[in-house]
């Protein structure tokens, strides 16, 4: 029988439909990368998320490998062009959970301007604060979208009811204007955006783009949001920008490093800095992980795969 090794929590569907297929599934959500080494030697197919490192010298081991499956968007953590020499299948699914990135970006973003995290931490500490807590409406500003794949797409189409203008800028895409979106240039987002938000893969060209420089050419004290991948941006210059009121806030799903219990004494102090900050909100990585999207992502790994 052909044997699917599944290495990450995915909707029963998943591992129901790959069965009807006639394939074995092992299910082991929380394997380790030597664990999975260990069995990788006879498995047809490989499913991962954004924890484990398919690299060459697994996909060596894999002798019988045909295809891999990312459920999610970005593929940094696969070697996709050693898995395609030797004819292996890599596919991912951004097209699953990308509305759910768009609106978890858009969520973040209301919050923040209308400073409902921050008020509600004042409740709790019996503080009843209105003047200070007004809000900033976002209908009539400037966004713009750094990476307009799927899940900037996404978030591009939900903004159309709040009249705002959309920048989008994309190294790989030209030719994408419409009625709606207007397309731009990075320079000119960091110059007239009243929001910006990130949704770019992770790259040579991309880990830390939001770094000091990034954070200096600003012009009009924006919000920035991230919920791409957290080495896109780096931590404790995101604080000295937040500090500095180069940025209005930040809305981060994603951190440079997502293991809390490895910081070091300094990663701690960044990331407790940022969260006792009223215009700052996080989030563990969670935009694309709605109850919609942990279900659609496997049916459309099927669909791509033509199993």
């Amino acid at each position: 029988m052909k044997k699917v090794i599944i290495t990450a929590l995915v909707h029963e569907n998943l591992i129901h439909q790959l069965q009807q297929k006639g394939f074995e599934t092992s299910y082991f959500p929380k394997i380790a990368y030597e664990e999975l080494s260990n069995l990788v030697e006879d498995a047809e197919g490989i499913i991962v998320t954004a924890r484990l490192h398919i690299d060459q010298q697994l996909i060596e081991k894999a002798k019988k490998l045909k295809w891999i499956g990312r459920l999610g968007s970005g593929m940094e953590l696969i070697d996709v062009a050693f898995a395609e020499k030797k004819g292996i299948i890599c596919v991912s699914t951004p097209e699953g959970n990308s509305n759910a990135v768009g609106e978890h970006a858009l969520g973040m973003l209301l919050s923040l301007m209308n400073k409902i995290t921050s008020a509600h931490k004042q409740i709790e500490k019996g503080e009843w604060i209105r003047n200070k807590n007004r809000g900033i409406e976002l209908s009539g500003k400037t966004v713009g979208i750094i990476g307009l794949g799927n899940t900037g797409s996404a978030f591009a189409r939900l903004l159309k009811p709040f009249r705002v203008t959309v920048l989008a800028y994309d190294k790989y895409k030209a030719g994408f204007e419409n009625e709606f979106i207007r397309e731009s240039s990075f320079e000119q987002i960091c110059e007239t955006a009243d929001v910006i938000s990130l949704h770019v893969p992770l790259t040579t060209e991309t880990k830390f783009m939001a770094n000091e420089s990034f954070f200096n050419s600003l012009k009009k004290n924006p919000f920035l949001i991230n919920t791409s991948r957290g080495k896109v941006v780096i931590l404790n210059e995101l604080l000295v920008a937040v500090e500095k009121n180069q940025i209005a806030g930040a809305a981060l799903d994603v951190l440079e490093n997502e293991n809390l219990s490895s910081y070091s004494a300094e990663e701690n102090k960044t990331l407790q800095s940022l969260l006792q900050k009223p215009n700052v909100v996080i989030t563990p990585h969670i935009a694309g992980y709605s109850q919609e999207a942990f279900y659609k992502m496997g049916t459309v790994l099927l669909e791509k795969l033509k199993l």
